[in-house]
């Protein structure tokens, strides 16, 4: 497990477990090695997931929290996969962008960081992430991926309550009733067609049976037309300076959930209109629009993961799977299999599941150097980067490349209790350049 970690921060390209053979300079008999541990069942992702957090949580620096709540972002990522004997691919719909296609075949997965500060910025360290869509093994089974989501942060055992921030998809009852059940929280944008109810007007003397809940309905997009009970404030979202937003506050009672809510709407110079919901009704307007606006952390760190980390680059096929139809490219229905195909298409759903947790283990780790030691990593870089700022601490890809870099003297030096460089060095082949430079 540690030299794959060890090729996912250092390898130069994604070509899946090759790439991490040829980083290491490893003898290509390993290629199977690699293969078979990432089959076994020897590694459980969710005892993993559930290791890491807790080292995270123990060892990170500066962990957001908001009256001794954790912040945690939450966030779907679809990934392209070509494979027509890959199981849980399926024709996914993306958000229209003008650089990404309308459709595309792949896997559905679902992710939870923490946010921790860096010097003058701050990092969504990734804990957990988990393919959510695409293969049903019993025709009754109805979860969906909100409720799938509040299971995957279940498992985490974060004994103490959270606040989640999430995009509007996650502005439902399923994720605002599975924190409110542990005494957690949620921050979310909601949609521009969403509504709520004013409070009931409760009559002066008392009626028979249950108590008025919802008064007049209201159509959260039409605050912006009101000009009454508008504040301006300084903007309070990370990197804005001298910028003048406006917003309202509503406390209202979202059906959803039965009950008062906070809803914050935002009218912003630059960045538009947006309505926010908050579940605990203590926080103020700006810290929820500062919070939220943290939730763009997590965006970055999906876009490391996919290009320096290779979080998402297995290509792990199943010879006996029934090749997918491209025309109809949805849900797995394996009810109807036998026992062993199912089987077969549980082990091959946990390789892709260790792979990603390795892969989010190793860009934590990325991130670890880069905030506890920003100077050694900018000593290790031994490159050029066109703007250096300080204050704002090393990328995973700069990290990376130091960690690169120093791999040839870690591997000559005689470092005590190093039982990594031992392990490496007795598998290197040195009839490759990658052997040869590594060992000089």
């Amino acid at each position: 497990m540690a030299l794959v970690l060890a090729g996912m921060c250092i390898r130069a390209d994604l070509a899946g477990v090759t790439s991490i053979v040829r980083v290491l300079g490893l003898d290509a008999l390993y290629y199977d090695r690699l293969l078979d541990f990432f089959h076994s069942g020897a590694l459980d992702p969710g005892y993993l997931s559930r290791l890491w957090t807790a080292v995270v949580l123990r060892v990170f620096p500066n962990l957001f929290r908001v009256n001794g709540r954790l912040v945690l972002l939450a966030d779907g990522i679809k990934v392209g996969k070509a494979g027509r004997k890959m199981p849980a691919v399926k024709k996914l719909k993306q958000v229209e962008s003008n650089t990404k296609p309308e459709f595309i075949f792949g896997h559905s997965c679902q992710a939870i960081s923490v946010v921790a500060g860096a010097d003058h910025s701050a990092f969504a360290v990734p804990l957990a992430a988990r393919i959510h869509e695409g293969v049903v093994y019993n025709n009754r089974h109805r979860k969906t991926l909100p409720q799938k989501l509040v299971s995957l942060l279940d498992s985490l055992g974060i004994a103490s309550p959270v606040t989640l921030v999430a995009d509007a998809y996650y502005a439902c009852r399923s994720v605002a009733r599975g924190l409110l059940a542990h005494e957690s929280h949620l921050i979310s944008r909601v949609r521009i067609n969403a509504v709520a109810y004013w409070p009931a007007q409760q009559p002066s003397t008392p009626r028979r049976g249950r108590p008025r809940l919802y008064g007049a309905k209201l159509k959260l997009r039409t605050v912006f037309d009101d000009p009454a009970d508008w504040i301006e404030a300084k903007s309070p979202v990370y990197d804005e300076c001298n910028v003048i937003l406006r917003y309202r506050v509503l406390d209202l009672v979202w059906r959803p959930l039965g009950r008062m809510v906070r809803f914050v709407a935002v009218d912003h110079p630059a960045r538009g209109r947006i309505i926010l919901l908050c579940t605990d009704l203590t926080r103020g307007a700006l810290e929820i629009i500062r919070l939220f606006g943290v939730r763009f952390k997590i965006e970055l760190s999906f876009k490391h993961a996919l290009r320096v980390i290779g979080t998402y680059a297995y290509h792990f096929w199943m010879g006996a799977m029934k090749p997918l139809n491209p025309s109809r490219c949805g849900d797995q229905y394996l009810h109807r299999e036998t026992a062993r195909y199912r089987e077969a298409v549980t082990r091959k759903i946990l390789a892709y599941h260790r792979h990603i947790q390795l892969g989010v283990i190793a860009q934590g780790l990325l991130q670890y150097l880069a905030a506890r030691a920003p100077a050694l990593v900018w000593a290790s870089f031994g490159s050029w980067l066109r703007t250096i700022r300080k204050g704002i601490p090393p990328s995973e890809r700069v990290t990376a490349l130091a960690l690169r870099n120093a791999l040839p003297e870690f591997l000559a030096g005689k470092s005590e209790g190093a039982p990594l460089q031992k392990f490496l060095t007795e598998k290197i082949d040195l009839r490759r350049c990658e052997g040869a430079l590594l060992t000089g």
